[in-house]
């Protein structure tokens, strides 16, 4: 039995760049508007993101709350600069509820949701000794039929197609839109979609001591560290019989530091929570996710890409398309640009440096050229430890090497994120 199931059974930055990684996570996000609410065919759906499952218990352990597209999480903890410090040098827990997570089960998920998502769909999980299931998730984006963005995704297949179903963990940003388009696309009697966002929860510990909690506490010891470390993001342990009732631990690319999500029932990642909190890692917010995020030069969905988005724009079409499967939703429309053409903005990151963070949505003008025409604008920023400095994400338009910010040129990084 591992940790978790024994506490279920029994129920490098100063405090200044900490605080201001607080602050910038909000920068970071965008803004806090509220997101439309959507119906499916068959399920009731709220018309807002509801409260995390993990949510009292945080804000029991001192998390103060922030309010994220139409629903509510934990920002911080208190104290900014020892989570940054925590996740960089240690560990640090962090509870994932700008994430949601919807299950598509019927008589043929799989066939229903190849024609919507643009990468491959994971294979069934394999059995290894010692009661230990692996597998992978797949990464994907959503599309219209001219290209733009519904959402992304990740998708995973715990046990079987038909019996299980996929799980799909999309952010909460793109839930509605996810959920009112799924409700077109799948034929009722082939596949359904059921938001279990609130029976399920989702933490990520993060930091160079992540493998060792997750280990010990998710997964018993049955999965050893180095095996851990060594696995590519997406791919996931299981310890017991099932990975649909019991704790996923994934690796995870989003954040610089090395890091695992856990997902699994409620009560039991809340129980995960409360035991590596106990064994040492720190509780830590949004906040300092967002820093994370953006020095890791990753774009989250309803803050760096939206409804206007082309994959390709965004630097995401490398991991979620796959270009040798069969038709999907929009898929002209990338192979056009894949084959004859070009997007005309790419997102970038810069590093600004010495200044105040500049609010989303802030244009930026070239080092050379007119100086009346923007050539680029901000979707996150934020005080950066890791580079001393201010940095961001921003889309660029083609061509542009280097951007005034200050009165200063700021390079622009080449090669996609």
């Amino acid at each position: 039995m591992n940790a978790v199931e024994g506490a279920g059974a029994a129920e490098g930055a100063d405090a200044a760049e900490g605080a201001d990684a607080a602050e910038g996570a909000d920068a970071a996000e965008g803004s806090d508007a509220d997101g439309p609410g959507a119906t499916d065919g068959g399920a009731t759906q709220p018309d807002a993101p509801p409260l995390g499952p993990l949510l009292t218990l945080l804000e029991r352990a001192g998390g103060v709350r922030a309010s994220y597209h139409g629903g509510t999480l934990i920002r911080h903890f208190g104290d900014p600069a020892a989570e940054y410090r925590a996740a960089t040098g240690s560990a640090a827990v962090f509870d994932r509820s700008h994430r949601a997570r919807l299950l598509v089960k019927g008589r043929a998920p799989g066939q229903m949701l190849n024609g919507v998502l643009t990468g491959t769909l994971p294979g069934a999980p394999a059995a290894r000794e010692g009661e230990v299931l692996a597998g992978t998730a797949t990464y994907h984006a959503v599309l219209t039929p001219k290209g733009k963005m519904i959402t992304d995704l990740w998708l995973l297949l715990l046990g079987d197609q038909a019996a299980d179903g996929f799980l799909l963990d999309v952010p909460v940003a793109g839930r509605a839109g996810l959920v009112e388009h799924l409700r077109k696309s799948l034929p009722p009697r082939l596949a359904r979609v059921e938001d279990v966002s609130q029976r399920t929860g989702m933490i990520t510990v993060a930091g160079p001591g992540a493998a060792d909690v997750v280990s010990r506490l998710a997964l018993g010891l049955r999965v050893e560290v180095p095996e851990l470390e060594a696995m590519a993001e997406g791919e996931w342990r299981a310890a017991g019989p099932s990975a649909v009732e019991g704790l996923v631990v994934i690796r995870t690319g989003e954040v610089w530091p090395d890091a695992y999500s856990v997902v699994g029932p409620a009560e039991a990642v809340a129980a995960l929570w409360r035991a590596s909190v106990d064994a040492g890692a720190l509780p830590a917010g949004l906040g300092v996710w967002s820093t994370l995020r953006v020095e890791a030069g990753r774009p989250a969905f309803g803050t760096d890409m939206d409804e206007r988005t082309i994959p390709v724009e965004a630097g995401i079409d490398a991991r979620a398309i796959d270009h040798r499967k069969g038709c999907y939703t929009g898929q002209e429309v990338i192979v056009r640009i894949r084959d004859r053409g070009h997007v005309n903005r790419h997102l970038r990151r810069l590093e600004l440096g010495d200044v105040p963070a500049p609010a989303p949505g802030t244009e930026l003008f070239a080092a050379e050229g007119d100086p009346a025409k923007p050539v680029a604008w901000i979707t996150s920023a934020v005080e950066s430890p890791r580079f001393g400095g201010v940095v961001a994400l921003a889309y660029v338009r083609r061509g542009v090497d280097a951007v005034s910010v200050g009165g200063r040129s700021v390079a622009v990084e080449p090669s996609p994120l």
